[in-house]
């Protein structure tokens, strides 16, 4: 009989390029966080399969095509499914993590959605558009 893989919270966190403290404090605090299947030690074992379930289904963020010239305000940005709430991209501007607006006529800030798409690909946790 062959035993699935099972990784405890330092493996997990190698294996996905995060923190321990994002695994232990962040992740395995969510309610969909799967039950552990033994221990390790002091670590408790998931299996890998329903780590990796959850990585997909509560981490990583969907790529979401953009019209490349069509411009968006941060609003119309969240609406899209971006997986960004609209003041967490506000708050990225002024924090200079968010790229400048391509357009502020009348006062508000617009990016084409190139220019959004480009800045979404340099965030963790976003998969590649499929071709």
């Amino acid at each position: 009989m062959v035993d699935r893989p099972r990784l405890i919270a330092p493996e997990i966190a190698e294996q996905y390029g995060v923190s321990i403290h994002t695994v232990t404090k962040t992740w395995a605090q969510h309610p969909a966080w799967p039950d552990h299947v033994d221990k390790r030690g002091r670590y408790k074992e998931y299996a890998a399969r329903d780590i990796a379930d959850f990585v997909r289904d509560h981490v990583e963020r969907q790529a979401v095509t953009l019209e490349p010239r069509r411009l968006y305000t941060a609003q119309q940005l969240e609406d899209a499914g971006i997986g960004i709430k609209a003041g967490t991209i506000r708050a990225d501007l002024t924090r200079g993590r968010w790229p400048k607006p391509d357009d502020t006529e009348g006062g508000a800030n617009r990016w084409f959605g190139a220019t959004a798409t480009q800045a979404l690909a340099t965030r963790r946790g976003y998969r590649k558009a499929d071709s």
